[in-house]
Order: structure tokens, then sequence, then C-alpha cells
């Protein structure tokens, strides 16, 4: 050996006061000093006996050190020879060691998109007024609790099996039977893809039905994640321009689509419900183009005014519709659990696509949210909500109009958990946003759901989620927040 292995081997330790065995301390050592570049290409190590002398350690601690960093490739060994650093692995070291700096990995076209989607910022420890986000302080977490300590305590093969891909096959039979009932969605279980959130169930949809260039119809203003996920497939976007007063489905400078994407239970971030002659008309739009559409109903059952509006897909008999749901919107949305209905045509083929994406959803939630739908907890929790969401939407607007007049007007709506505050002059959404967070609250600006066109600027307001007290404080500190521009 060298002076300067000598002198390595010479200070090299192990502690017998860590629970970390002795024969993985020296593993762990040697190769550090091998990556690190210390041991230096074709240095040799001590004979196993020699080094375990000068450890105080038994000589199989030595050799079981030694054969792992040979099956490794860190060390090489030959008859007579001794044991010595492997040189591939020195030269690799020195490369990096000579690198100024890592360049930055290549990846694909795909990649990028993906990773250059912006995403609305969420600030933890504020008052919350993003979008879409449900009142978890009345959920039934208690009854949840018991119908998940039992499952977790089954031994059935239903809950450990792997073939089960589109979703366990009560939870998909009660989706469905739920779906009917309370959707007018025409389906059977079969149809049932059990994914793991409405954005999942995006990315799988853009991916299957979608070929790079492929126009999809987009809604302008529009949901932010679609836009990603559909962008992410390869998509070629065309604005489908939304307002108050409907979609713009005759627009003739439309380019023949693939896909269509729509929220017509209510229009995100407009609120708006699709009228029964622009459902037909889109249907039909779809079927002459053999197109696919993409229904998101991420809030559908909250109307509060009459029945809500039964989903588009009951109306689809060309089997066109695509249709999303989310219990992120119903129930609390880290459950992570969303599902799809797809056309019987599809059911295989998004059976096997989940398989090979891998966005299955765990067998012990989807039980337990089966037996939380069949048993009625499910119906009674969401009647609850739907009292609830309809007193502090009346409140909220009500806050609002008493002390945002100035800057902002805040109208009730039939539908959804949250609204849309238009300001009542020229502001930036951006800024208004931050000067929200400054005062603790945390808003999402409007404009960012505009893509193709001069953005409206206004904030996206969910109050779902705040009590009186929150509520109170929330417009207060809005109220701040405008008072704080105009006084710069």
């Amino acid at each position: 050996m060298t002076n300067r292995s000598t002198l390595i081997f010479d200070t090299l330790a192990v502690d017998r006061s860590l629970e970390l065995p002795l024969h993985r301390q020296l593993y762990e050592l040697l190769r550090s000093y091998i990556l690190g570049g210390r041991l230096a290409a074709g240095s040799s190590l001590p004979a196993t006996r020699s080094l375990a002398t000068h450890l105080g350690v038994g000589r199989n601690t030595v050799v079981a050190a030694y054969e792992q960093l040979l099956a490794e490739g860190y060390l090489e060994a030959g008859p007579g020879s001794g044991t010595w650093v492997a040189p591939m692995l020195q030269r690799a070291a020195e490369q990096r060691g000579r690198a100024a700096a890592p360049a930055a990995p290549r990846i694909s076209r795909r990649g990028t998109v993906l990773a250059s989607r912006p995403q609305p910022a969420r600030q933890p420890s504020t008052i919350n007024l993003h979008p879409g986000f449900p009142d978890t302080a009345s959920f039934p977490f208690a009854g949840w609790a018991r119908l998940l300590a039992r499952n977790a305590q089954r031994r059935t093969a239903d809950l450990f099996d792997y073939y089960r891909f589109a979703g366990h096959p009560a939870l998909r039979e009660a989706i469905a039977d739920y779906l009917r009932v309370a959707r007018g969605v025409d389906c059977s279980p079969e149809q049932i893809v059990v994914v793991t959130g409405a954005q999942a169930g995006l990315d799988l949809v853009a991916r299957i039905v979608t070929d790079e260039g492929d126009v999809a119809w987009m809604e302008e203003p529009g949901y932010l994640g679609a836009r990603s996920a559909l962008l992410g497939s390869g998509a070629r976007l065309a604005p489908l321009r939304c307002h108050r007063q409907g979609w713009g489905l005759a627009d003739a400078g439309l380019p023949p689509p693939r896909l269509i994407y729509v929220t017509p239970s209510c229009q995100w971030p407009l609120g708006t419900i699709m009228r029964m002659e622009e459902r037909l008309q889109l249907l039909e739009i779809a079927e002459r183009h053999d197109a696919w559409i993409i229904e998101d109903d991420y809030d559908g059952e909250y109307r509060f005014r009459g029945r809500p509006a039964p989903a588009m897909q009951g109306l689809d008999h060309a089997g066109r519709v695509i249709y999303i749901g989310t219990f992120g919107k119903t129930l609390f949305q880290s459950l992570r659990l969303g599902f799809l209905v797809v056309p019987t045509a599809l059911a295989d083929t998004f059976n096997r696509a989940v398989s090979v994406t891998g966005q299955f959803a765990p067998l012990l939630l989807q039980v337990t949210l089966a037996d939380f739908i069949r048993q009625g907890h499910f119906a009674s929790h969401l009647k609850r909500m739907r009292r609830l969401y309809a007193r502090r939407q009346e409140r909220f607007v009500e806050l609002c109009r008493q002390q945002l007049g100035p800057w902002m007007t805040v109208d009730a709506n039939d539908s959804g958990i949250q609204l849309l505050g238009r300001f009542t002059r020229p502001l930036d959404d951006q800024q208004v946003a931050a000067a929200a967070l400054a005062q603790g609250v945390d808003v999402q600006p409007v404009s960012i759901n505009y893509h193709h066109d001069v953005p409206e600027h206004g904030l996206l307001l969910g109050y779902a989620g705040l009590d009186e007290r929150q509520t109170v404080a929330a417009i207060a500190a809005l109220q701040a927040a405008f008072r704080s521009l105009d006084a710069a």
C-alpha cells in the first residue's frame, strides 16, 4: 500500500455504540473513501485478518464488508493478488471532481412542458380563500375512522390482490349507483375507472385519446390543471370562449377538434351553467368531428336553488363523453380519490392504461369509501353540506357587499363552492393577491385562468371551508389589502 493508503487505514475505526452493524459501518466508510477519491484506483486493501486485528473486530466482519463492496463493483480481487479499488469507479470520481458545474439534465419536450406549467401557490398558516376547498370540520371523521379500522382488520383477498386496476368492484358499483340517481349519468360499474384524483384522471384521458399535435378545444377562461394536462399530452389548444351568457360553440375560427374540455355544470371560473341547447349542440359537434368530450364535473353536486343540473353524459347516445368526478370537493381533498366514467368501448383500454401508469388508488381506501356510500353516510353528508354552504355563501356575499363594495362586486351563484369577485376599477389581481397575503389571507387571481385573450382581473374566492369567525376575518383582511393598495 502507498503511504497515503496506509494512513487512511491507520485512522479507520468503527463505533460499537451505534445500532448500525459493524460490517455495515466498515462497508459505508470504505465506500465513501472510494467514491470521494480518498482511495485511489488500484489502491490495495489490507488483508482481512490484518484489518480485523487493527479494528478489534472478528475477521468475518471485514470479510462481509469486502464481499459487499466486491459484489457492487467497488473492489476487485484475484487469487494470490489481494483486493484493490476498481479503476472504473475511480475515473468516474475524478471526472466528477474536475467538472466545474453539473450540466442540466436533458429531458423530453413533454417533460419540459410539464415542468414549466404554473401552479397556483398555496400558503399554509393563512386564511384559505382558494377555490374548491370544502369544509372539513363538519366531515364525520369518527364514522369514517370506524369503517377504515374495520376494513383494515380484514384479511380477504380483495384487499391484497393486484388485479383490479380500474377499481375495487364494490366502489365501482357504489359510484355507478350514485351517479345514476344523483347526477343523471348513464353508466354501468364496468365503465367506472377509479383514479387518484381528478388531475390524475385528466392526465390519463389526455394521454389516451390525443396524439401529438391533435387539436383540443379548451375553455377560455378555463381550469389551469386541465390546460396543463392537455399540453402535457402534446395537444394543440384552441380557445373555446366562455362568458356569462354561455359557450362560443358557433365560433367559425375554431379548427376541427379531437378533444373538447368543458365544465358544463359550473364553468370554471365564471360559474355559468351550460344550457340544454348548448349541451346538445356540443354533443353534435363531437359526433360530427369524431371527437371526445371531457366533462369535468368537479363540484356539480352543489346547487343551492333547485336540483343540481344533470350531467351532460346522460344525454350522450354516441359514446363521446368521458366524465370526470372527484371526492376531493365532497369529502376532503387529501383523500385523493377521483373517478372516470368512460364509454363502454374504452373500458378495457383504460383498465390496461391504469395498470401501466400506476394511477390506481389504495384498495383499503376504496372499500372504505364504498361502505361510506352504501351505508348512506355520503348522501347525508352532501345534504348537510348543501345547507351549510348555502348559508355560508349568503353570509359571505353580504359581508363582501358591506365591506368591499368600493373595490369589488361579489354576486351569489346557484352552484359551486367558489364565487367570482369582479373589480369595480382597474386593478392588477396579482398585486391584490400579494397584498391580501401580506394581510394573512390566501386568494387566487382570476387572470391565471386566461391563456389566449386579454384577461379579466378579479379574485376567485372559495368560501365553503370558512366558519363565521374566519369569514369575518377574511373579509376584513381583504378590505385592509385594498386600502393598502389605495394608500400606495
